[in-house]
């Protein structure tokens, strides 16, 4: 199609076309790893959603001969609030654009305008698990962000004391002493698993964690995969040895670290950890997938001051996480 004869009419079917490929050209990074629950709101339906916990005890009682049974235990764990905001920028289609044949600008600028809104949603997600650290952060647009969990107006995702409902036990969900990724490490973080994963009650749950995740840093994702890919203990000299740590599926999740502009953020190089995702309580709430407006047709279709044809580029979206029983980590900084 040649731009210097394109109609506006044209242009509106073809636009959509060409921003959906670069959309699903998109590497979901934190929606894929299994980290992250995802949920659509409805429309007219407010423009917040609260997600909870909620526990039972693990074990029956004992029943004497006769006697009633006693009444299972319902613990209400803690609870966030997911509120929606909206993302977008406005895509310009200028008049030399489309009168000078420049279809490859064209292309291309709809092409990154599809991949735009779900990697800003990939970055806000992976910036709960990289300022995990913090109770709070300043986004690239300079909004300052509340990222507590549900336990407590001042609990970080990452920490070592975290309460229980239900109990007078706390948890922790960071390794002590920060090391970097090794099988040694492994096995500190599946020790983490077996002593320090409750019900809100207070007793030991043995639900699985199945993710290992990594920042993108090379050295921490190949000594991830010679640990999980190996078809033998990775440390031993005998062929045969059935690898014990090949279990996880190996997130990579290359936003982790980084600034909250996006830029590198090498004190996060070495972030990894193991998470649940059947206990993930780490929520998406998207009120507006991301997707592309085109401008009308008739006399408003170009911009009065510039003559571009506009097309809005939109999403809404909301995240929380309620509590931090899910994952555990390490910064890989080695210190206590």
């Amino acid at each position: 199609m040649e731009m210097n004869t394109v109609a506006l009419s044209d242009f509106v079917k073809l636009a959509p076309v060409i921003w959906a490929r670069g959309a699903a050209s998109v590497k979901n990074h934190m929606i894929d790893s299994g980290l992250v629950k995802v949920m659509d709101i409805p429309a007219n339906s407010g423009n917040t959603r609260e997600f909870s916990e909620i526990d039972t005890n693990e074990y029956l009682s004992y029943k004497g001969e006769s006697d009633q049974a006693a009444r299972g235990q319902v613990q209400q764990g803690y609870k966030n609030t997911a509120t929606a905001y909206r993302i977008g920028e406005n895509v310009g289609i200028s008049w030399e654009m489309r009168k000078h044949n420049k279809n490859p600008e064209v292309i291309n600028t709809l092409l990154n305008a599809g991949q735009k809104g779900w990697n800003r949603i990939d970055l806000d997600l992976s910036h709960r698990i990289g300022f995990g650290t913090a109770t709070s952060l300043t986004d690239m647009d300079g909004r300052t962000i509340d990222i507590t969990t549900g336990g407590s107006s001042s609990q970080q995702l990452f920490d070592t004391n975290h309460p229980l409902k239900g109990s007078s036990t706390t948890y922790r969900n960071r390794l002590a002493n920060n090391p970097r990724l090794s099988k040694g490490a492994i096995e500190g973080m599946e020790r983490l698993v077996v002593e320090q994963t409750y019900n809100q009650l207070g007793e030991l749950k043995t639900m699985p964690f199945d993710i290992l995740w990594t920042t993108a840093d090379p050295n921490s994702v190949n000594t991830a995969r010679q640990y999980l890919e190996s078809t033998s203990d990775p440390e031993s000299n005998n062929s045969g040895v059935k690898n014990v740590i090949a279990n996880y599926k190996l997130a990579i999740l290359p936003r982790v670290a980084t600034t909250a502009a996006g830029a590198a953020d090498t004190d996060k190089r070495y972030y990894w950890g193991i998470a649940s995702s059947a206990l993930s309580n780490f929520h998406l709430a998207i009120w507006e997938r991301p997707h592309l407006t085109a401008p009308a047709g008739g006399a408003n279709s170009e911009d009065s001051q510039t003559d571009d044809w506009d097309f809005r580029n939109r999403a809404e979206i909301g995240m929380c996480i309620v509590s931090g029983m899910w994952i555990k980590m390490s910064d890989g900084l080695g210190t206590a």
